[in-house]
């Protein structure tokens, strides 16, 4: 993923002034960032859902992205969730849902609705639709939100792998927890993206 003095403003308040990022294959990325930095912005702008004021985005193959916000809607169950993103992503079956679901240990939710859920496994299955279609590059705002520890184990075991699969991954978060899990790490603040020192604020 190669990015290219991207900006963005609401209005009159300016977010972002002039992000580049290179991302490559093989490569575990964090932004951190205090809470209304622009980090959220910027993975929209990234993803696709939302257009810069200027600047440039290129992807080298399929996106998976994991908003903050759940993408689930509470009458359908777990499986139905699954036979829909089956669908809208033209697989041939569910066997990569079911590795991750298994890694993220939540396999027994299958025929349960997603309303009645907990926050943590919302967020599970919420991540295992946006890796389901094995996309090359990945995009994860606040992916372990409501996880317990060992579910936080899990998914730091399961982006590792994907890292040394050749995918590349970014998450986004307002702390800089577990930095020595990533190859680079940068810091979102003023709209400038700057590599992170390990200094508090």
């Amino acid at each position: 993923m190669r990015v290219r003095d991207v900006h963005h403003s609401y209005r009159r308040r300016v977010v972002l002034r002039g992000i580049s990022i290179e991302l490559q294959p093989g490569v575990l990325a964090g932004i951190v960032g205090e809470n209304g930095a622009g980090k959220s912005t910027l993975l929209k702008i990234l993803s696709g859902e939302l257009r810069p004021d200027r600047g440039t985005v290129h992807h080298g193959g399929r996106i998976g992205y994991c908003p903050q916000e759940v993408v689930l809607n509470d009458s359908l169950t777990v499986r139905q969730h699954l036979e829909f993103f089956k669908t809208a992503f033209g697989l041939a079956d569910l066997r990569r849902a079911e590795e991750i679901m298994e890694t993220l240990n939540f396999a027994a939710y299958l025929d349960e609705r997603a309303g009645v859920l907990s926050g943590g496994t919302r967020q599970k299955l919420n991540l295992t639709l946006a890796l389901m279609h094995d996309p090359q590059v990945l995009l994860l705002d606040e992916p372990y939100q409501g996880f317990d520890w060992d579910t936080y184990q899990r998914f730091w075991e399961l982006a590792t792998k994907l890292r040394d699969a050749g995918r590349s991954v970014l998450t986004v978060s307002h702390l800089a927890h577990d930095a020595e899990r990533l190859d680079e790490l940068w810091q979102l603040r003023e709209g400038v993206l700057d590599a992170h020192t390990g200094t508090s604020e």
